[in-house]
């Protein structure tokens, strides 16, 4: 049986960084990460949009209004030494009309109190740094935003981890927990302390250490599509202003670290937890999980959850895609977008007495496991830092 002072269980960017953090804060202790995939970042770390958010849609009292900036100069710098490529194309936030300006003022007030770099510009401004964009009077630009190939990140971040000396377990499935043990696909491990950093299935195993009695994961797949008209094509990422009261982002441009532009995400409720690709990975005890927590949200959630999920299936069909992209920049052409990218699944945390969709990371934990529930965009970007306040948990629970 391996005995472990620290087990971490989830071999995505937070588990990385959790693990690598526990290792340098005791560089005697034996620190395994176990994931049930071949590979590290084989999930949500490794299929988001490679974006490094600059964090002003955030409450300032949120741990994202918290971790985001920061997150995103510590994420920066540690491209750069890495000599990861990094496109530092910034972002536009655009107004569809009249009734988007007031949404406008609340990120830039937002932005301010999270001490985020923002200039307010009017159109004229806009177009000087994307002549194609579309946009009702003003904008925002975000000068720090930028995007970066997610699995170039983490093959560096697990190269990193291993040098450092955490023993990573690959193809190690969990099963269950036993007493001071966890039982996997591979046996028993013996941990001193256990930390749950597994994402789509984090809410499962932190209910049997005795978490997560209020919430559940809903998942929603995201996808992208891309364009393929050549690098440069458009100059920056464009965003709509986004629908405050949940959080997703709407449909966006990316543009990628090779200079070329994709459209997405989407946030379409999914029927299973890693339902990629037709019929792959399906599980019918998490179908009819799903669909019985769906077809409540039906009548009852404080999200309108009917009204999202009717919008969010219309695009699955590529026209729908692109007409919403096309309210943001000028001669967008349907003949351009044919490639959909490899699609991800955000483990959406919710609240199943409130029946809300958690806004913010959420944590869970005691002086013998800590579980990271909640760990949705802009958790990449955030990982660096937040991934510090993990550990610092941990130890104000042991202590």
């Amino acid at each position: 049986m391996p005995n472990s002072d620290f087990l971490v269980i989830g071999g995505g960017v937070i588990g990385l960084n959790i693990a690598r953090e526990l290792r340098q804060r005791h560089p005697d202790a034996d620190v395994t990460l176990i994931e049930k995939e071949s590979g590290c970042g084989q999930h949500a770390s490794g299929r988001n949009s490679g974006v490094l958010h600059a964090g002003f849609y955030y409450t300032p009292d949120s741990l994202k209004a918290r971790f985001t900036r920061d997150g995103n100069r510590l994420l920066t710098d540690y491209c750069e030494r890495k000599g990861i490529p990094i496109n530092k194309c910034g972002k536009l936030v655009v107004a569809r009309d009249a009734d988007d300006l007031p949404f406008l003022d609340e990120l830039l007030a937002r932005g301010r109190k999270n001490g985020v770099e923002l200039y307010d510009i009017d159109e004229v401004e806009a177009r000087s740094i994307e002549p194609r964009v579309i946009t009702h009077q003003r904008a925002i630009f975000s000068p720090n935003t930028a995007s970066v190939n997610p699995a170039d990140v983490m093959r560096a971040m697990q190269a990193d981890a291993e040098r450092e000396g955490v023993r990573i377990h690959l193809g190690v499935r969990y099963l269950q927990q036993k007493g001071r043990s966890v039982r996997t696909s591979a046996g028993d491990y013996q941990a001193g302390y256990v930390v749950n950093a597994a994402g789509l299935y984090a809410d499962k195993i932190a209910k049997d250490f005795g978490f997560s009695e209020r919430y559940q994961i809903l998942p929603f797949k995201g996808l992208y599509l891309y364009s393929d008209e050549p690098p440069g094509s458009v100059r920056t990422n464009i965003y709509p202003v986004p629908d405050l009261r949940n959080p997703f982002l709407g449909v966006h441009y990316t543009v990628t670290v090779d200079g070329r532009v994709k459209i997405g995400p989407t946030a379409i409720p999914a029927f299973w937890r890693e339902q990629y690709q037709g019929y792959g990975r399906f599980s019918l005890p998490e179908f009819a999980d799903i669909a019985r927590l769906q077809l409540g949200l039906f009548t009852q959630s404080s999200f309108d959850f009917k009204r999202l999920a009717m919008e969010e299936m219309r695009k699955y069909s590529r026209s729908r895609m692109v007409s919403l992209a096309a309210g943001l920049l000028r001669d967008v052409d349907q003949r351009h977008y044919l490639r959909w990218g490899k699609p991800g699944i955000r483990a959406q945390l919710l609240d199943v007495r409130s029946r809300k969709l958690e806004m913010d990371f959420v944590l869970e934990g005691d002086d013998r496991s800590m579980h990271v529930l909640n760990a949705v965009s802009p958790a990449f970007t955030c990982s660096i830092p937040f991934s510090r306040h993990v550990c610092d948990r941990i130890e104000a629970a042991v202590h």
